[in-house]
């Protein structure tokens, strides 16, 4: 759908998009926002296990205008069946290695996207709010949620100051996946620091994520994702590339189901990529001599997770932000709670209006593995501000039992869905 227009971007970026999952009918939508260097396919499982429990809701998962820049077509063709799982790994990949190959991915040199520097909450949160519009529109309650980042992203919109309405004013819930922002922000120096890091002429627009430039990110966890999916015990082309951060190439041969679960899983996945893990399983399987992967004990089974990841079903879209803007980065961090600072100020942001929020908000916040405690603390500071009773509060924090991406991926058990579904329930029952 059209999205706001960034001052300096090119008209066919000033879109936003959703993946809409549930039925046309249902007037009530939760729409939720990912977090760092993830996409919207990567609610898709999620989504659809809430549309078939909770009537009356469909789910929006957001699209963020930066993943127009990806170059989704053998990961299509591969997902289609038109391609194979080396003409998958050769276009994305394999050609940094082999000249010889001609059809490849052509990375995106810096200097040709300068105007995404400026892609920062004020316009995530203007591309959101056409979102938001579009729900509301249907005649029902909208819930706002958000993963990680996306967390801090709620905040900003709840509390975004939107001509002297607050953001929470069009909707009737928000919600907390392992990430929020809570009463404290960087200092205006620091966000002056920020800028002018980012201004400078060789800076890149684009997050590294975990130690890893953009957009190899997307690259690895998309053609890794869907090879693990829908090729999984062919041996890995990635682990003997060269190409792999060495830290995440297991010690013996493995499958490509083998090579994602030990890259991402809790107990071999370095403590770099916290933000990507999950608890996969058991591991890699005893038997070779091409080792596969062993998920005795997964709270997010693979299958599950690589489906998140690669957007299976789905053409153009997975479930990586392949290029995740540096600015938005930087400006979440001075949402403090929805409260104006001087890093605001230097920002040129809007998230101030946190002590007037209505107070029959319902705010539901799940902590994990990155935020823990935290979450749940923020949300129960944003709700204290505007005097919101603690009866519409849900509080809960599963730090020690659940990595950063199993609310999202566990099934078919799974503490964050046992309670967001009673809350859509009370959201729905809320004159």
């Amino acid at each position: 759908m059209p999205g706001f227009m960034a001052p300096g971007t090119p008209a066919k970026y000033n879109q936003v998009g959703v993946i809409k999952v549930g039925p046309a009918r249902a007037k009530n939508v939760l729409v939720l926002e990912p977090g760092t260097s993830a996409g919207s396919a990567y609610f898709v499982p999620l989504a659809k296990w809430i549309v078939s429990t909770v009537a009356g809701w469909q789910v929006w998962a957001v699209e963020r205008r930066e993943n127009l820049l990806e170059d989704q077509s053998v990961l299509t063709s591969f997902k289609e069946g038109k391609a194979t799982a080396t003409q998958l790994y050769n276009y994305y990949l394999g050609f940094l290695k082999n000249p010889s190959i001609k059809h490849h991915f052509q990375l995106i040199p810096d200097s040709t996207v300068e105007f995404a520097k400026q892609w920062g909450l004020n316009v995530a949160i203007e591309d959101l709010h056409r979102v938001i519009g579009a729900a509301k529109a249907l005649g029902g309650k909208v819930v706002l949620g958000g993963h990680s980042l996306g967390g801090s992203v709620v905040t900003a919109y709840a509390t975004w100051d939107f001509n002297g309405r607050a953001g929470a004013d069009d909707l009737a819930g928000l919600v907390y996946i392992d990430g929020a922002s809570g009463p404290s922000a960087m200092s205006a120096q620091d966000a002056t620091n920020a800028l002018q890091a980012l201004a400078a002429p060789k800076a890149s627009p684009w997050l590294t994520f975990g130690g890893i430039p953009a957009p190899f990110t997307g690259l690895y966890n998309g053609s890794g994702s869907a090879a693990a999916l829908l090729d999984p015990n062919e041996p890995s082309l990635g682990q003997t590339s060269g190409l792999l951060p060495k830290n995440i190439v297991p010690p013996v041969r493995v499958t490509n189901v083998g090579q994602y679960g030990y890259a991402l899983n809790v107990a071999t996945s370095p403590p770099s990529l916290i933000a990507a893990q999950a608890h996969l399983g058991t591991g890699i399987t005893t038997s070779g001599p091409v080792h596969g992967w062993n998920g005795t004990g997964a709270l997010t089974p693979i299958t599950r997770y690589t489906t998140m990841f690669s957007g299976a079903g789905m053409d153009n879209v997975d479930g990586t932000e392949w290029y995740f803007p540096q600015r938005l980065t930087e400006d979440t961090r001075a949402v403090n709670a929805g409260n104006a600072s001087p890093a605001q100020n230097v920002l040129g942001l809007h998230a101030t209006m946190g002590h007037k929020l209505p107070k029959n908000l319902l705010i539901d916040a799940f902590g994990a593995a990155l935020g823990g405690p935290e979450v749940p603390a923020a949300a129960r500071i944003l709700a204290t501000q505007s005097q919101i009773p603690s009866r519409n509060l849900t509080l809960v924090n599963r730090q020690t039992t659940y990595a950063h991406n199993d609310p999202a991926g566990a099934y078919p058990h799974n503490d964050f869905f046992d309670q967001l579904v009673p809350f859509l329930q009370k959201v729905s029952a809320q004159s």
